[in-house]
């Protein structure tokens, strides 16, 4: 069964995510991502189990570097710039249960 991505989901999410687009771009997004959806059913139908999982082409060496600890700002001055603070922390306003 091959779905798709309708203008209806991708309102949901954008709402979901903050984003106010236009009915333009709604319509860009969803041939967007439709493209995207059926170019991963295409990676989907590969025959891929002898290939070796693998999370980086090249081999990596990672470089780190010394935690050392540096004067930063202080506590009180950062929260006293906040619009609201709650606790000694930063409020800010919740998004569970944000309805669509």
């Amino acid at each position: 069964m091959s779905e798709s991505i309708s203008q209806e989901i991708v309102v949901k999410v954008s709402r979901l995510a903050r984003l106010n687009l236009t009915p333009a771009e709604i319509e860009r997004m969803t041939s967007q991502l439709a493209g995207m959806l059926e170019h991963f059913r295409d990676i989907d139908a590969l025959e891929l189990s002898t290939v070796e999982p693998m999370t980086q082409p090249y081999p990596l060496q990672n470089v780190l570097r010394d935690d050392v600890e540096a004067p930063s700002l202080d506590h009180d001055e950062v929260l006293s710039q906040a619009p609201s603070t709650e606790s000694g922390r930063f409020r800010v306003p919740p998004i569970i249960g944000f309805d669509v």
